[in-house]
Order: C-alpha cells, then structure tokens, then sequence
C-alpha cells in the first residue's frame, strides 16, 4: 500500500521558516518526481514547486521562487520542502505527490494528506 506521509507543518511568524518532510513507502520512490502543492481556505489547490527523479530538474512557482527550495533524499525515499521568509499569504495546508515531473495536478498520482502551514503577521 502507497503512503504518503507529510510532517513538519506549524504556525510561524512571518519571516520565519519551516521545512516540510514527505515520507514516501509502498513503491520505488526513486522512479517518481515528487512536488509540492498547497491549498489556502477558500482557494483551488495550487502548484508550489517539483523536482524530478534524479535531482537534475526542478522548478518553483514564481509567488515562492527564492524562498522555497525543493529537496528529495532517494536513499530515503523522502522529499522535502524548505521554506524560508514566511509570509501570511503562505498559509495554506500543503501536500506533496508523486508522479510525472509537470506542474499539473493531474500528472501526480499519489498524494498525501496535508499539513498545515499557518504564518502570522
């Protein structure tokens, strides 16, 4: 069974950082890009950020470009999402995925369960 496991979420400050952890079991992570996506209340679910299989791509949307930085550990089947300068409008629960490297949802086909990123002003 496929499991995605995301930790690492909390309330911050602004100008604060977190880094978000996806444990990742059940199938071979390393033939997988992983990404990042997140869904603020009231908002559709958007794309934050990917890498692929061998570390050698990735792209980051342009509203976190500069602030977040996308990770993955195939040895231990973990991906990461380090987040620095917080701002308010980051609050949202965030998801990692696994799938084919694109910034499109429908491209990932295994999801976490969220966790939630809340940054106060």
């Amino acid at each position: 069974q496929v499991q995605l496991v995301e930790s690492g979420g909390g309330l911050v400050q602004a100008g604060g950082s977190l880094r978000l952890s996806c444990a990742a079991s059940g199938l071979t992570f390393s033939r997988f890009a992983v990404a990042w996506f997140r869904q603020a209340p009231g908002k559709a679910r958007q794309f934050v950020a990917t890498i692929n299989w061998y570390n050698s791509l990735e792209f980051v949307d342009s509203s976190v470009k500069g602030r977040f930085t996308i990770l993955r550990d195939n040895a231990e089947s973990k991906g990461y999402l380090q987040m620095n300068s917080l701002i308010p409008e980051d609050t949202a629960v965030y998801y990692c995925a696994l799938g084919t490297y694109s910034t499109r949802e429908r491209e990932y086909n295994y999801w976490g369960q969220g966790t939630q990123v809340t940054v106060s002003s």
